[in-house]
């Protein structure tokens, strides 16, 4: 919060709730249960806030409001936390899901997008992913959020894992990790000890004086790590893997010796904060006790999804390549999965040693000096590289450093970061051509000369082409005293032939869930390390616990590093003569799309010799000026011929951006052409009039299973609709819904789990 808070001119106060000034706030922040143990109601804390017209947030653990009171009872605005509690590994310090619950004032002020309930078009019930606020691709130069990776992959998890326990399982693990806390305060308590607070969920705190070393060292020797607070106490946090032989090690860790036999249940939560409402009330929570009907249910939502297992996923600026099986067993390790962030240094010895061979590796391929691992995503890498460069001109005493130019066609999440470090955003245009206009540039640069922090670029483009400028681009942001930051989402064009350090950068995060294999898990896990040059190196993120020149980004000091394995692996497996060859397949792969389709569809931007890098964008937009289809009628219709649809509408509104990576066979890749052709075709059927212009494949569609069995009244054949090329015959992919109703769903906003009747109701 330190850090995030200092560019943005906000203080932050550190004190006890006890201590708060409503009235000179306009936030509060609580954690919940507190970090020594302590659970308070926090409803008086809330009612000063409002009466002050302050917010109130709670951070709370979801595994401890199962039996206490919940943030929204006592009068909070905002409920954050963490979900790992839920199933999900510790890994080091990650990957978890966060999770984020607001008042219904504050839903269209969150970032990212929340998952609620529509109707398709015949009526049926659609989930949807509602509310567009990424606002950082909408007011682009003033947007102030750079939440970018949304964990699905943990959040679904996490998900699971209450699906399978359901509410009552849940208070009964929560009240195991309770009854075991308390024996074991109950031990020290009688052995003379003073444990706090009087009463907690899974957290205490006991005070041993002088005897602090002697006891972690004790503990340490039993397998059993436990947390030192301040000079005189010890930290204790137990949870539902404790068993009793790990209590009876942590007696003895404070010289008792005495068993763990007493299972008498007996509770020391406050009383005036014990939940007592419902929760987890939606059916779904209640269906599936048997692990075969679990398995069963997990099988049925997989097969709603058209994922890599079944066909090419042509998302343009995604990289959505093969994750090798290989390549992610490690990450269910207990040697890597079961460590906690913050072990001594000398339980993670294997760890050091992957994550310093990876960042070795990096900077080989990089041309960089240095890299950290701490960002979770691209976008908190590139607010991590903007925040070392900032760094580094405070110590020079150029402080005063603080306009970042990016062009037009950046990704959205540029600048945002920029805004979150406190720069001022100077849009540079780009040419007919879609590269940076150089003129423009170089007047820009020449403009704010004294003032200029840094260029924010992505090579290649996020038009998908190599441009010959970049040089240039770096030598006029260095003429004028600023960084260059380059993005690396564009890594997988880059790898083996060309380095970023190596073009005049300073700094740049790597997208490891695009480039180095990490599976994009529906949104994340992601990680983005920066790497920089050698004058960076000291500025970059510092260890969450200790003091440096720069503050943390993450609260874990490798970010999520139980994906690691994932890169380190596929590194290691390729080699760099197999890094290469990807590479080439890759930028191979997209002009072959490129000029299979060219002709049929307008390729927007191309090189000077009419190449382009790993993707292309293809222009659409005529159609809906000339017959009225539109780029959403052509990435439904994909759904049909078994592909998820490309990239729609970025970087340029209205046309389709394709990569399709290293990872697919010429036979998918004319599999994928063949259905594009086929789709223009049927625009063309529509443009010369022998196809209704609102009654054809591509306005109805996806086709469901039941438009094949219901009554068929359209002009063109069932085969036409539900089979056309490029769709398979026996394994075809039948979407579950029909084209989804957008604007209902963002008026009736449904989000909240009510009984599936109400769905139906809803429909009606």
């Amino acid at each position: 919060m330190k850090t995030r808070a200092e560019p943005l001119g906000i203080e932050i106060i550190v004190a006890r709730p006890d201590a708060l000034e409503a009235d000179k706030v306009f936030g509060a922040i609580f954690q919940y249960p507190g970090t020594h143990g302590h659970v308070r109601d926090l409803t008086p804390e809330m009612e000063a806030l409002h009466a002050a017209k302050a917010i109130g947030i709670v951070a709370a653990d979801p595994m401890a409001l199962c039996l206490l009171k919940e943030p929204g009872a006592m009068g909070a605005d905002i409920a954050v936390g963490s979900t790992q509690r839920f199933g999900v590994p510790l890994g080091y310090g990650g990957p978890h899901a966060a999770y984020m619950a607001t008042r219904d004032a504050y839903k269209r002020s969150m970032p990212g997008r929340i998952v609620g309930v529509s109707i398709d078009s015949h009526g049926n019930r659609a989930y949807r992913l509602a509310l567009q606020t990424r606002e950082q691709h909408i007011r682009r130069e003033k947007a102030t959020s750079n939440v970018c990776t949304a964990q699905a992959l943990l959040a679904v998890m996490a998900g699971f894992y209450a699906v399978f326990h359901g509410p009552e399982g849940l208070k009964a693990i929560a009240q195991r990790i309770h009854r075991k806390t308390e024996r074991l305060a109950r031990g020290l308590e009688e052995a003379g000890f003073k444990v706090e607070p009087e009463t907690f969920f899974d957290t205490i705190t006991v005070d041993v004086g002088l005897l602090q070393q002697g006891v972690l060292r004790a503990a340490v020797k039993e397998g059993v790590n436990l947390r030192k607070v301040g000079e005189t106490r010890v930290g204790i946090t137990l949870d539902e893997t404790t068993r009793p032989a790990t209590i009876e090690a942590v007696w003895r860790a404070f010289g008792l010796l005495r068993k763990d036999e007493d299972f008498a249940p007996r509770y020391r939560l406050p009383e005036d904060a014990l939940r007592t409402s419902s929760y987890l009330t939606h059916e779904v929570f209640h269906m599936n006790r048997a692990e075969t009907e679990m398995m069963r249910y997990m099988r049925r939502l997989a097969d709603r999804d058209l994922a890599l297992d079944r066909a090419m996923i042509p998302l343009g600026s995604c990289t959505m390549k093969l994750n090798a099986a290989a390549e992610m067993m490690p990450v269910s390790w207990p040697e890597f999965a079961g460590l906690h962030p913050y072990v001594p240094e000398d339980q993670a010895l294997g760890y050091k040693q992957m994550i310093d061979d990876l960042s070795d590796k990096l900077c080989q391929v990089t041309g960089y000096d240095a890299f950290t691992m701490q960002p979770n995503s691209g976008a908190q890498g590139e607010y991590a590289g903007l925040l070392t460069i900032a760094s580094w001109q405070r110590e020079r005493g150029e402080g005063q450093r603080n306009v970042c130019l990016i062009p037009v066609n950046a990704h959205g999440t540029n600048p945002a970061s920029a805004q979150m470090v406190g720069w001022k955003v100077v849009p540079v245009k780009c040419d007919e051509k879609g590269s940076i206009d150089l003129v423009d540039f170089r007047a820009k640069a020449e403009q704010y000369s004294e003032t200029l922090a840094a260029c924010m670029i992505t090579y290649p483009s996020t038009h998908g082409v190599f441009e010959e400028t970049v040089r240039d681009v770096c030598a006029i942001t260095h003429e004028h005293g600023g960084q260059v930051y380059i993005d690396g989402a564009n890594m997988n064009a880059m790898v083996g032939l060309s380095r970023p350090g190596d073009l005049g950068g300073d700094v740049s995060h790597l997208n490891l869930h695009k480039t180095f294999c990490i599976p994009h898990g529906g949104g994340g896990p992601g990680m983005g390390p920066i790497g920089v040059k050698e004058h960076l190196v000291p500025h970059l993120p510092s260890h969450p616990l200790e003091d440096g020149i720069a503050g943390p980004v993450s609260a874990a000091p490798y970010g999520s590093p139980s994906l690691l394995p994932i890169s380190w692996g596929y590194i290691q497996m390729m080699g760099g003569a197999g890094l290469t060859q990807a590479t080439r397949v890759a930028i191979l792969n997209a002009n072959y799309i490129a000029t299979r389709l060219s002709g049929a569809y307008e390729v927007l931007y191309t090189g000077h010799e009419g190449r382009v890098a790993h993707e292309c964008i293809l222009d659409v937009r005529p159609f809906a000026d000339s017959c009225g289809i539109t780029v959403d009628d052509v990435a439904k219709r994909l759904i049909d011929c078994g592909f998820h649809a490309p990239t729609m509408s970025f970087p340029v509104p209205g046309t389709l951006m394709i990569e399709p990576t290293e990872s697919e066979t010429k036979a998918e890749l004319d599999r994928f052409c063949d259905a594009m052709l086929a789709i223009r075709e049927e625009i063309r059927a529509v443009e010369e009039g022998k196809a209704d212009p609102e009654n054809n494949p591509l306005k109805h569609a996806p086709h469901t299973m039941e438009d094949l069995v219901r009554d068929w009244d359209r002009p063109y054949s069932r085969e036409q609709g539900c089979f056309p090329p490029g769709a398979f015959r026996v394994d075809k992919y039948w979407p579950p819904v029909n084209r989804v109703d957008n604007a209902w769903g963002d008026r009736n906003l449904t989000c909240t789990c009510p009984p599936m009747s109400d769905y139906a109701e809803a429909a009606e």
